[in-house]
């Protein structure tokens, strides 16, 4: 399903639940919003998007608690979980994603390489997270983006579909 297709039917199931979502982004920068909003009717259900690239502002605009960051960095499992719930409390949205990674060409180490990505889906329901490994030979930046923006999106309908 290409992003055109997931965001109408993103949305058309939201719309139907009468649900909304708000998103957090760290790596993907914006992306999951944009790719929300191109549908026609977005306005529904979706009333908040914030992109956070530095620790600072994942605790100032969404709590993220700072001995999370400390203890676990800002690309991990915790720090998504975190991201989620806060936006989903700051939002009041029935569902909050977020992401946050590695999208390269740098910034990558050992034990986080680039293409290492984090998402998440905070819900009533709980948190769901997923590790992603988006390092595929001839990835790059917009890539890891799109496939990171694309995953969670395709969560929340498998979500939706579980409901």
């Amino acid at each position: 399903m290409n992003e055109y297709e997931l965001s109408a039917k993103l949305v058309a199931e939201l719309t139907k639940r009468s649900m909304k979502i708000a998103s957090v982004e760290s790596c993907t920068a914006g992306l999951i919003s944009k790719i929300i909003t191109d549908a026609a009717g977005s306005s529904e259900v979706f009333d908040l998007g914030i992109t956070t690239y530095s620790n600072e502002m994942k605790t100032k605009m969404v709590g993220v608690p700072a001995e999370i960051l400390a203890a676990h960095g800002a690309v991990s499992p915790e720090t998504a979980q975190a991201m989620a719930e806060g936006i989903r409390r700051v939002s009041g949205a029935d569902i909050g994603v977020a992401t946050t990674g590695i999208a390269g060409p740098g910034g990558g180490t050992p034990e986080k390489p680039v293409g290492l990505v984090y998402t998440a889906i905070a819900t009533i329901n709980g948190t769901e997270v997923t590790r992603l490994m988006l390092d595929k030979p001839g990835a790059d930046r917009a890539s890891i983006r799109q496939a990171a923006a694309e995953t969670v999106l395709s969560n929340v309908l498998q979500y939706l579909e579980r409901m």
